[in-house]
């Protein structure tokens, strides 16, 4: 394979002399990006509460969308036919698409979704109904119609739609299942990974760039074996994603079990994972990027990441909060966060007023935008542990 991403690149900027943090500069035919950096989920092609023009506003750089859910609404071909998702969705940036592994894994409508990364033990997925070498095939939640995903159609959909950073198609096994398990399944997705390479070549343009995804559960020799593969197949990006384990410790072990064996000088993205603690902790191993749904997911229930308070995070339906006349945090410059009281934001809580949502979702994105920048400039001075002491006492 001659893939060589003519319009794409990763420029590493700076290193940190303590950990293996790194600055670097993601260039996409969207616009270029510094990292490390957050790509906040737009999975059905919409940033819960937020528009285009507001994600700007609040400093955000890049977003993603599911191709699971998208292929079976509104579908691939009417995306296309739209002018892919940056016209569909009036975003102009960098724009992210996961192959569908996760989801299509992980379903139900994500009931199974802690228990791939670790959280819980042992449901049964009742909408997936096989999964073989050629591929797998589930049931729609809209329709309940049987629909099969395979390496080359996950490729085909994410090219219609049209995103600049692509995931090659793998299968994401849950932590309750064994090694033997676990290993066959990541034989089978280095040959997905083959056959999206594969098909991906086919009709390249220039305009997309495609991840390989290391696999391989909570086992660092399968973990290696995934890693070097990934190094050795011309992926332009590399991604860290399946099960994670069942604790932070689990996880760390995970990452470190991975990253040392994939290629250097490509950007390395985190599936699934971006808690304020978690951008700290995997940073430092080398991360460039992260995405995860619980900016907006905790919005949406009252809850309000802050900096520098005991566990990341205010809920603001507490009755503490029903007579604080102080703003979110002012720190942050965005209208959201200065320019209404939590009193107030307690009120529309309690009286299931969707503004509520609208502020504390700008609030969230806007604090982890201001984190990664923080973030960046601490790697660059070399006081990446003084700054996780203020966000994280």
């Amino acid at each position: 394979m001659a893939l060589n991403y003519p319009n794409f690149g990763f420029d590493i900027t700076h290193r940190d002399k303590k950990s293996g943090a790194r600055l670097g500069l993601l260039k996409t035919p969207h616009g270029s990006i510094e990292t490390p950096n957050y790509i906040f989920c737009g999975t059905k092609a919409a940033i819960k509460a937020m528009s285009p023009k507001q994600m700007r506003e609040v400093g955000t750089d890049i977003i993603l969308s599911n191709t699971y859910h998208l292929m079976l609404q509104p579908g691939a071909d009417l995306i296309q036919k739209m002018g892919g998702l940056h016209r569909f969705t009036g975003w102009d940036g960098p724009m992210l698409t996961d192959s569908g592994g996760f989801q299509v894994f992980s379903l139900g409508e994500g009931t199974m979704a802690n228990e791939i990364k670790g959280k819980n033990k042992g449901h049964d997925n009742q909408s997936l109904t096989s999964i073989t070498e050629e591929g797998c095939v589930f049931r729609s939640y809209v329709d309940g119609r049987k629909i099969k995903l395979t390496p080359e159609s996950a490729m085909e959909i994410q090219r219609k739609l049209g995103a600049d950073l692509l995931m090659q198609f793998d299968e994401c096994t849950p932590y309750h299942v064994d090694k033997n398990y676990t290993a066959r399944s990541m034989e089978m997705s280095i040959r997905w990974g083959d056959r999206c390479l594969a098909e991906f070549e086919r009709h390249d343009n220039g305009a997309q760039s495609l991840y390989g995804i290391i696999q391989g559960g909570v086992y660092e020799d399968l973990r290696r074996i995934s890693a070097e593969y990934t190094k050795d197949r011309p992926f332009f990006g590399t991604a860290v994603g399946g099960c994670l384990g069942g604790s932070d410790e689990e996880m760390e072990l995970v990452v470190r079990a991975s990253l040392p064996h994939a290629h250097p000088d490509r950007p390395v993205h985190f599936l699934g994972i971006g808690q304020i603690k978690d951008i700290f902790r995997f940073v430092r191993l080398g991360v460039d990027t992260f995405d995860c749904v619980i900016p907006t997911r905790l919005a949406r229930h009252g809850t309000a990441f802050m900096k520098g308070v005991p566990g990341e995070t205010i809920n603001l339906k507490n009755a503490r909060y029903r007579e604080d006349n102080t703003p979110l945090d002012e720190e942050n410059g965005v209208d959201a966060s200065c320019n209404f009281s939590k009193a107030y934001i307690h009120h529309l809580l309690k009286a299931k007023e969707v503004l509520a949502i609208q502020i504390l979702t700008a609030h969230n994105i806007a604090t982890i935008n201001r984190l990664m920048r923080e973030v960046r400039a601490a790697i660059k001075a070399g006081t990446l542990d003084v700054l996780e002491k203020e966000w994280l006492p």
